[in-house]
């Protein structure tokens, strides 16, 4: 059971106080594997959370993972191109003073982390995560051995571009503007795809680096593109959550006008570890509790932030981060207001434990959708 909050909170911009808000939620559905002492959940003035943790993780498996393809367990470092870069003892990185900007986000960054991550009973190391948990870790943060950096990729989090800027790094690609249909798993490595040994000298040694987007939005953003436009998506998930939750639904619906109202109730009935990688949280994607990453960049400051991480690869200097297609139109903030005000709110408040540590761990306020705030 999701541990309940300790004491209400005040909320952004006159919003219901936040530990009043979560505790209507029928908590006992959300099966993540969380349990024990009260959360503390967070606000706008709030960037270090307690989180419940002597139950966060209860099993810990060691094993091999199967079907790895070897490669080098000490990739050579090349010149010019190896991670150089100062890591402090507390995590991220010694920047250049000038950007003062960058180093307060991360310093905020980091103490969010060692906040939530440094309660006991939290993982500290992948080999501390579940078998189930440790795969989908593993799945999920790509190798460049050229570059000497370990990239965990987050899905609506513009991982297809960031794969795309993988490929020309590896010399798949010969442009980050090539027109063609993103292939994620061909010509990319993998930490699933090498032995334990190699994983640990990887993980200890290369820079790691992630990106985050608000965990609504997140939401948002996959709605629309895989009930809206994937068909694969509808038959697979729409019409078994058209059938589930819409009365009167026949047999065999078509799965292709899903409502974002039916999508959240999908999700509070889902375990958070089972979803689907376009909506699972990040925590259970990218575990940063378990990898102590250099970075975290944010999808708000999506160029910038990933064109610093190319420069402290040492990426050459033709290869930058794509910019954004003129067609795309990336869920606003109007947009994903009008959604969660259109949403009835005992059902945003059911969701939001789901995504509770991402909120926490990456500083994002939870949403306002009090009566005032809708109908401004």
């Amino acid at each position: 059971m999701f541990p309940r909050p300790m004491t209400p909170l005040a909320a952004p911009n006159g919003a219901e106080p936040l530990g009043r808000a979560v505790r209507r939620a029928p908590l006992g559905r959300a099966r993540a594997g969380l349990g024990g002492p009260p959360l503390l959940l967070p606000s706008m003035l709030m960037f270090a959370v307690i989180v419940a943790s002597s139950g966060l993780l209860l099993m810990i498996e060691r094993g091999i993972l199967a079907e790895m393809k070897p490669l080098p367990l000490h990739p050579p470092i090349r010149e010019g191109s190896a991670w150089r870069g100062t890591v402090s003892r507390t995590g991220g990185l010694s920047l250049n003073a000038e950007d003062s900007d960058l180093q307060v986000r991360q310093d905020i960054r980091n103490r969010t982390l060692r906040a939530v991550c440094g309660q006991p009973g939290m993982p500290r190391d992948p080999w501390d995560l579940p078998l189930g948990q440790r795969r989908t870790l593993l799945r999920h943060i790509l190798v460049s051995d050229r570059y000497r950096f370990l990239y965990c990729y987050v899905p609506k989090v513009a991982c297809s571009n960031w794969k795309r800027v993988l490929k020309v790094l590896a010399g798949v690609l010969d442009s980050v503007d090539v027109r063609l249909k993103m292939d994620h798993r061909n010509d990319l490595v993998f930490l699933a795809d090498l032995r334990p040994e190699e994983i640990r000298y990887r993980l200890q040694h290369y820079f790691k680096f992630l990106f985050v987007r608000d965990p609504l939005e997140r939401l948002l953003s996959a709605y629309r593109n895989k009930f809206g436009e994937i068909r694969e998506y509808q038959q697979r998930y729409g019409a078994e959550i058209v059938r589930r939750y819409r009365a009167g639904a026949g047999p065999s619906p078509a799965g292709d006008d899903v409502t974002f109202p039916e999508f959240l109730r999908y999700l509070v009935d889902e375990d958070p570890e089972r979803m689907n990688e376009h909506w699972m949280p990040v925590y259970h994607l990218c575990q940063p509790c378990a990898v102590h990453y250099d970075f975290v960049g944010f999808y708000e400051r999506l160029e910038t932030d990933a064109n610093q991480v190319l420069e402290w690869v040492r990426a050459p200097p033709h290869v930058r981060f794509p910019a954004r297609q003129a067609w795309y139109r990336p869920a606003s903030r109007e947009s994903l207001h009008y959604h969660l005000c259109s949403a009835p709110p005992a059902l945003l408040q059911d969701v939001l434990p789901k995504y509770i540590l991402d909120f926490s761990l990456f500083a994002y306020p939870l949403p306002n959708v009090t009566r005032e705030a809708c109908h401004q």
